[in-house]
């Protein structure tokens, strides 16, 4: 009888590759291909091959339980959307570019989903009426699309991916916030299970909308996000956490007028005066959706966050060359003394400490040094504006942050009643009353959270698989296929490691030892079994740890005796994450 949980490499559809591909950037990218687990089909596109599937189906398992053990009910909505909800939502033309979209045969416009909010709000406003239906949350595994101007990092940023999403309802704020904490919850122990190193940062909503959410990030290198945090545990995406910055002065007795010939930049003003960056003032010039001149001071080693300052100036926009000529104003030489009389002043709230500026004079070629806050200028408004970086102190206990790169794997959102209010969604309320729903929605990026796993687990010679997720647990290893006493060997401890439930593959190809040693690495199986006939000799076999590199000779017996007990420990102790690290301890 075949064992289910034995794989043959003889009979696999592994085709590994010696060399990284020419077209891929990041580790995730080039070992997901040279390990024979994806292939590409077209631009951001891919096919998972069979090791790839098997690793992509246990990331969907775990989200699965987690998901269900959180209360949530799993449906499947169809990809294929029609424009008309998202012109109901206002989203149709607000998405962008991104958004694909198709005509049918009958001229009736449909787009294929990036996410799912606007299909869930129209069956969910068909199916609940009452407050007594609620709380409902109903999630799909489902494939979604993104027209990316430019897909690159593979599975991190491809134009078809697999993604779960979630969808709560409520009839109170109070619920809202209860499902936002228990799926915020179930989304850190998704990150443990698959042995991740992350951490959830305050984040901005984007394109999906809502006051509240947090996105938990994979840290890596390779990350298409800044990230800012703690030793306290505060963390934050750059583009979203609150700045503390640190600006320095630069102290004179008064203000005085100072010629900088050819000096139009931060950089080039630090150099002239020979001063940090930190102790000048960087001025930004913009319209809001009236039309009015606001300028932005913001300290000049910092960068400004466009979508603060469209929420605090009203959409905020720079000005062009020709819009800064029509105002009077000087590119390169900004500053708050001397400003147009209609001009609306708004600077970040790290600035109020710093009773004199250095900054531009409103005059080509010139900046002031030692212009006093509330003597030489005035400010209208204090906000904060700026992207926050490593350095700047924490919001939440003072400490400089630290500095590191992440991977978006999934975000919670709280929602309101955007989508519920736009597009009819009601229920009647305890008191008899139609009330929109309050939504929550909780994304995760299943596809990508298999390439952020691989950025964080893998070394000079390829994969190094959690437990959790690998495509199969242990490897063996037979050096002499077909020999008498090597492959009869082989074969039982293949068949007794299964036995204890373990998944096994069994490299059976009749190549080198040196070329099955490669593969192994390269696909990364957690442990590897090296079954020769000189250990055999001695009863023993070679285990390999691949995550560690550990090596050690152990007894056929002890293996699956050890082998057992862990397993027995794993149940009692509740952790999946590395079931062999005992081994070789």
């Amino acid at each position: 009888m075949t064992n289910a949980n034995i794989m043959r490499m003889s009979e696999l559809c592994v085709p590994t590759l010696k060399e990284d591909p020419t077209d891929a950037e990041i580790a995730s990218h080039k070992l997901l291909l040279r390990a024979g687990m994806i292939r590409k089909t077209a631009s951001g596109v891919y096919t998972f091959l069979p090791l790839g599937q098997k690793v992509l189906a246990k990331v969907e398992s775990i989200v699965r339980e987690e998901m269900d053990a959180s209360g949530a009910q799993e449906i499947l909505m169809p990809v294929l959307q029609p424009a008309e909800l998202w012109e109901e939502s206002g989203r149709l033309n607000d998405y962008g570019p991104e958004l694909m979209r198709l005509v049918d045969r009958h001229d009736r416009e449909f787009c294929l989903g990036p996410t799912h909010e606007e299909l869930i709000t129209a069956l969910v406003r068909n199916e609940l009426r009452s407050y007594k239906e609620l709380p409902l949350t109903l999630y799909q595994i489902q494939v979604k699309f993104r027209d990316e101007i430019r897909p690159r990092f593979g599975l991190l940023r491809s134009r078809e991916f697999i993604m779960k999403d979630a969808y709560s309802f409520h009839a109170s704020q109070e619920s809202l916030q209860k499902t936002y904490d228990d799926m915020s919850a179930a989304y850190g122990r998704i990150c443990d299970r698959m042995d991740m190193d992350y951490r959830p940062v305050e984040a901005d909503s984007g394109q999906i909308g809502g006051s509240v959410t947090c996105e938990f990030m994979a840290l890596a290198e390779a990350g298409e996000a800044e990230l800012v945090h703690c030793a306290c545990g505060w963390a934050a995406n750059a583009e979203a956490g609150d700045c503390l910055a640190r600006p320095t002065v630069y102290d004179v007795p008064a203000m005085e007028k100072v010629a900088t010939p050819g000096v139009h930049t931060i950089a080039e003003l630090a150099a002239f005066l020979d001063i940090p960056e930190s102790s000048t003032v960087k001025a930004l010039s913009g319209k809001n959706d009236a039309g009015d001149l606001v300028v932005l001071f913001i300290p000049g080693d910092h960068e400004l966050n466009e979508l603060k300052a469209e929420r605090v100036a009203g959409g905020f926009t720079l000005l062009t060359d020709e819009d800064m000529e029509a105002f009077g104003l000087h590119k390169g030489s900004m500053g708050p003394v001397g400003l147009p009389e209609a001009a609306r002043v708004i600077a970040a709230r790290s600035l109020q400490a710093v009773p004199k500026w250095v900054v531009g004079a409103n005059e080509d070629g010139y900046h002031y040094v030692g212009a006093q806050l509330g003597v030489d200028f005035k400010v209208d408004e204090w906000a904060d504006l700026c992207i926050v970086q490593p350095g700047d102190s924490c919001p939440k206990c003072g400490l400089p942050l630290e500095g590191a790169r992440g991977i978006e794997v999934s975000q919670v959102f709280q929602l309101g009643d955007k989508y519920s209010k736009a597009m009819g969604a009601t229920f009647m309320a305890e008191d008899g009353s139609e009330q929109p729903f309050l939504m929550g929605c909780y994304g995760v990026g299943v596809s990508r959270t298999m390439a952020a796993i691989v950025e964080q687990h893998n070394d000079e010679n390829g994969i190094a698989w959690p437990f959790s997720v690998a495509p199969a647990h242990v490897c063996v290893l037979p050096l002499t296929v077909g020999d008498d006493e090597v492959q009869p060997a082989a074969e039982k401890l293949a068949g007794d490691l299964a036995k204890l439930g373990l998944e096994v593959v069994i490299d059976d190809r009749k190549e080198r030892a040196g070329v099955k040693f490669a593969d192994a690495d390269l696909v990364g199986w957690p442990l590897q079994v090296v079954v020769g006939k000189r250990g055999l000799a001695e009863g023993k076999v070679e285990i390999k740890h691949r995550k560690t590199g550990a090596r050690r000779d152990i007894s056929l017996m002890a293996l699956t005796d050890a082998v057992a007990f862990a397993q027995r420990n794993t149940k009692v102790w509740g952790s999946e994450v590395d079931l062999f690290g005992g081994l070789f301890a």
